[in-house]
């Protein structure tokens, strides 16, 4: 454990030095980790963990696209690849990966197989925090413990084999086994984590869906489109409202703010850009503070997750989403984004 000053405020964080990866594996050398669902976090997090010499295996349900992808990726069937009931039979640390709404549909099935003694393992607090809306209420004699890594499995896995590692957060909701603690911090080493943070299953699930609705993915993709449709109608060219919009953020300055903060970017473009930067920053952040708010008290009142319940269980969902994707995917704004990232790979 390591005291960082994050900002002038004083943080508690593990790190792989305090807690290496030997003793990582020590921890949990008794332990078969059985990795629920392979879609979003579950390939990342059982292909690092496997690699780091951990005792893994897979739950998937046989013949779907997910279970084709465990074979290609070396999980062997009856081996380190089995059902989802099998492998939460079989495993002492359940890692339940499903989505939210695979997690409410399967958790009777996951349930019934938590027996005194396992370990239950999340990457998101939704389930547990929204307990009265996916009933999912763990038994009193189960560790439960959560590892979210900040980003997707494939940006975890993408780090992990280039020697880097994803931020993760973690927390113990429930120590009945008094090594709860101990247990979490080994697997957020175990998946590739670069540090550890500690928060609660509430507060994850809160920072996470108000970080996908606003900066992350939401208000990036609304101020995106409304910049791109002002410099459009003003007469600018798609590839100059694409590039002036998207290309730079991406391929330039957001590396350069991950690699040295905001304020060295600044220091480092034109006295012009600096000053538009600094002068029109306040007017962003007034004109969204308000919406910000409005959409934690949204996720903190339940409606966040009463929505994404109904439109996650809904028959007809994927194909409602497949149309939404397609109408982004056909406008004029991502068609020459497409065009601009042929371009740009051709180029190399």
């Amino acid at each position: 454990m390591a005291t960082i000053n994050f900002g002038g405020v004083d943080e508690t964080v593990v790190t792989r030095e305090e807690f290496p990866l030997s003793k990582a594996l020590d921890v949990l050398k008794d332990e078969v980790i059985a990795v629920i669902g392979y879609g979003v976090q579950g390939p990342g997090q059982a292909l690092n963990m496997k690699d780091n010499g951990f005792n893994v295996i897979v739950g998937q349900r046989k013949d779907s696209p997910s279970w084709e992808k465990a074979l290609e990726d070396g999980w062997v069937e009856g081996e380190t690849l089995f059902s989802i009931e099998e492998a939460a039979e079989r495993g002492t640390i359940i890692a339940n990966l499903l989505s939210d709404a695979g997690q409410i549909a399967l958790w009777p099935t996951i349930k019934e197989r938590l027996k005194p003694g396992k370990t239950l393992y999340f990457s998101h607090g939704f389930g547990i925090t929204f307990k009265e809306q996916t009933s999912i209420v763990p038994p009193a004699d189960v560790d439960v413990i959560l590892v979210a890594p900040k980003g997707s499995g494939t940006s975890l896995r993408r780090l992990f084999v280039s020697g880097g590692g994803l931020n993760s957060s973690f927390a113990v909701f429930q120590d009945a086994s008094g090594k709860a603690y101990e247990k979490a911090v080994a697997m957020g080493i175990g998946v590739g984590s670069g540090y550890l943070f500690e928060t609660d299953f509430k507060k994850e699930v809160y920072s996470d869906l108000t970080g996908e609705r606003g900066v992350l993915m939401g208000a990036l993709a609304g101020i995106i489109e409304a910049q791109y449709q002002v410099l459009r109608e003003r007469g600018h060219s798609p590839s100059e409202a694409f590039n002036e919009t998207v290309e730079e953020l991406t391929q330039s300055l957001v590396p350069l703010v991950a690699e040295n903060g905001m304020d060295w970017m600044y220091a480092n473009c034109s006295v012009t850009a600096q000053r538009g930067a600094l002068d029109w920053k306040g007017k962003f952040k007034d004109a969204t503070l308000p919406v910000l708010n409005e959409l934690y008290d949204s996720v903190e009142s339940g409606k966040e997750a009463e929505r994404t319940i109904q439109r996650g269980s809904t028959p007809g969902y994927r194909k409602e989403l497949e149309a939404e994707l397609k109408e982004l995917r056909d406008s004029e704004l991502w068609q020459t984004g497409a065009t601009v990232r042929k371009l740009r790979s051709k180029a190399k």
